[in-house]
């Protein structure tokens, strides 16, 4: 276990915070030696402050531009060795609570009645067959999330895929006022406890013994996704790149646009690629960061790590991830979650690179507006891939704020009779109670506004375009 150096004072916090966790029946050994070892290094004060000056733009041989890859083989046997050594990793620790949905936010439907959790299942189904290969999929789910899908996970029983699942680590949330685990203090539920981010894939990978499993296989690379992007598809390309370059990490970024100004970017560092998160930006250099002009990417949150790596680099405690603090309230207690982020550990990787791609790549659905874009005629369906409409002639997908009127899935589904056709839609703003008809064609910039206490019901088979509607005789 890496030991960190503490003063007197924050020596004794840990030490009575490890006394107390010894007692923690619910988790394991290696989670609660995982726990103190995070607290420790957050007590430390070891955060990582960033010299603004030494930081320096990537080149295209750190960042690599994604249609300078070679093509990936055109043999099919080179093909299926190349997918063979491949293990697909979706993230599905959360919950579906922000978009009104009790279980895993993977359960929820996206298209066609299918769920994000059937489209993955699908396309790497598609892959297997297609190739002969054996490209298994991975869940890695928290506590909150992993009775459900275990449950959901049978009916892909007969499937051509192999699907294992396995559990992030469980830590004890921390009482601010004494530093103390809330467990210990009478809060026996979940409300206590907390997944520390997925940064923890690494260990958690390790510490369930899937790891070893995959090398034994002869597995060497995975990819890892969070669940809710639908652009996070397998491509042959970056994995084949990534094997021949011998890259140990790999780090998908994209162009950023205005409604990406917060999302972390890649930087050299010290001779290094790194993570620049907004938070370990300082207050004077926040607006710079924010401009697309300097900071001219973002990460996508799509990884590519190499097993063997990892299985070095947890062995010798050496990722040591940014700490993030989440500050939370349970039952009027002040807590604090430690997390960490998966992407932050590029820096501790070999030849680590970040691949700078197409936006379809990045197809996040983290509300109903997302939902809204990806049921309509946008996109089109095959073989569990979701694809833009080519008949879209603006490279960039519309706008889309919804009231709260339309934040869950099923107020969200009740008010839509059917999906507006919006390939010819630029923005759309809905607030108040507005229902829509089937047949609705959204062109150009619309904007719906009732106001309180009074419902509109936009009427099947319009065309609206350019359009301000505030009662109905405004349609």
């Amino acid at each position: 276990m890496a030991t960190v150096a503490l003063n007197p004072p924050e020596a004794e916090k840990l030490s009575k915070l490890q006394s107390a966790t010894t007692g923690l029946n619910q988790i394991s050994e290696k989670e609660k030696a995982g726990f103190i070892n995070l607290v420790g290094r957050y007590l430390s004060g070891e955060a990582q402050f960033i010299d603004w000056s030494k930081i320096q733009t990537p080149t295209d041989n750190v960042v690599v531009p994604y249609d300078s890859l070679a093509p990936s083989p055109d043999d099919i046997a080179e093909t299926k060795n190349l997918l063979n050594k491949l293990v697909v990793l979706k993230l599905n620790g959360g919950l579906g609570t922000t978009m009104g949905c009790t279980g895993p936010k993977s359960v929820i439907e996206v298209r066609n009645g299918l769920t994000f959790l059937d489209l993955i299942v699908i396309q790497i189904e598609s892959l297997n067959a297609k190739y002969g290969c054996n490209v298994p999929l991975l869940l890695m789910n928290s506590f909150n999330t992993h009775d459900d899908t275990q449950k959901i996970v049978e009916k892909y029983s007969k499937s051509n895929l192999e699907i294992h699942t396995f559990n992030q680590s469980q830590y004890p949330r921390l009482v601010v006022e004494d530093f103390m685990p809330l467990p210990c203090k009478g809060q026996t539920g979940k409300d206590g406890w907390y997944p520390p981010g997925h940064g923890d894939v690494f260990s958690a990978l390790m510490n369930s013994g899937k790891l070893d499993a995959l090398l034994a296989k002869g597995k060497e690379f995975v990819f890892v996704a969070n669940s809710d992007n639908l652009g996070a598809v397998v491509d042959l390309k970056i994995l084949n790149h990534l094997i021949q370059n011998k890259n140990e990490y790999c780090m998908e970024v994209t162009p950023k646009t205005l409604a990406d100004i917060k999302g972390g970017t890649l930087i050299s560092y010290e001779g290094r690629v790194q993570l620049l998160e907004i938070a370990q930006v300082p207050d004077q250099h926040v607006s710079e960061f924010k401009s697309i002009e300097k900071f001219k990417i973002f990460n996508t949150n799509n990884l590519w790590v190499n097993l063997k790596a990892i299985k070095r680099l947890v062995d010798a405690h050496a990722l040591k991830m940014e700490i993030i603090p989440n500050p939370k309230e349970v039952d009027g207690i002040k807590v604090l979650q430690l997390e960490t982020a998966a992407g932050a550990a590029i820096r501790f990787f070999d030849h680590a690179i970040g691949i700078n791609g197409p936006r379809s790549r990045f197809l996040p659905v983290k509300a109903t507006s997302d939902l809204l874009l990806v049921q309509s005629d946008l996109y089109t369906l095959a073989d569990g891939f979701v694809t833009r409409n080519k008949a879209r002639r603006n490279p960039s997908n519309p706008t889309i704020e919804l009231g709260p009127e339309f934040k869950k899935v099923s107020n969200f589904l009740s008010r839509f009779k059917a999906i507006p056709s919006i390939i010819e839609l630029d923005s759309l703003k809905v607030t108040g109670d507005a229902w829509f008809g089937a047949g609705i064609t959204l062109k150009g910039n619309v904007t719906v506004s009732v106001k309180p206490g009074v419902k509109l019901e936009i009427p099947d088979g319009v065309v609206l375009e350019n359009k301000v509607i505030n009662r109905p005789e405004d349609i």
